[in-house]
């Protein structure tokens, strides 16, 4: 049996106990050093008044996204700042598929870029992150 690498296994570890990622539906795509690769499909309970996906949606992607990719190195992240730019508007049975770069990386500082787009290729929304970089290892 071929074992995983780093990044696969911390997603792994994190998938197992975020309840919400897993409400959201996620599929993972792609684990690698710096980059994750998530992919959903928006449900009617996830629409506001408007019919349309509600903004947290997104955002909740891409921040799952954020999240992952920032972890893949094996030092554990939490984000500190995040924004988001919606662009078009995401409609029920929509898929998503969000895509986190990382754009800088420091000691204890990571900057990350998700670009999150629908099934037809368009840009949905922009993503920014800035994570904190504890001294904590995953034990994975």
């Amino acid at each position: 049996m071929i074992e995983k690498k780093l990044p696969a296994r911390i997603t792994d570890a994190m998938m197992q106990k975020d309840y919400f990622s897993q409400w959201l539906g996620i599929e993972r795509v792609e684990d690698g050093p710096g980059r994750c690769v998530l992919k959903m499909t928006v449900r009617k309970e996830m629409l506001n008044g408007f019919g349309i996906a509600h903004g947290g949606i997104t955002y909740s992607l891409a921040d799952s996204a954020l999240a992952f990719a920032s972890n893949s190195h094996g030092r554990m992240a939490v984000s500190v700042e995040t924004s988001i730019s919606h662009t078009q508007k995401v409609k029920e049975g929509d898929v998503l598929t969000a895509v986190a770069e990382e754009e800088n990386l420091s000691h204890k500082i990571g900057n990350y870029r998700v670009t999150v787009k629908n099934q037809d290729g368009k840009v949905v929304a922009l993503f920014k992150g800035i994570v904190y970089r504890s001294g904590k290892e995953w034990q994975v």
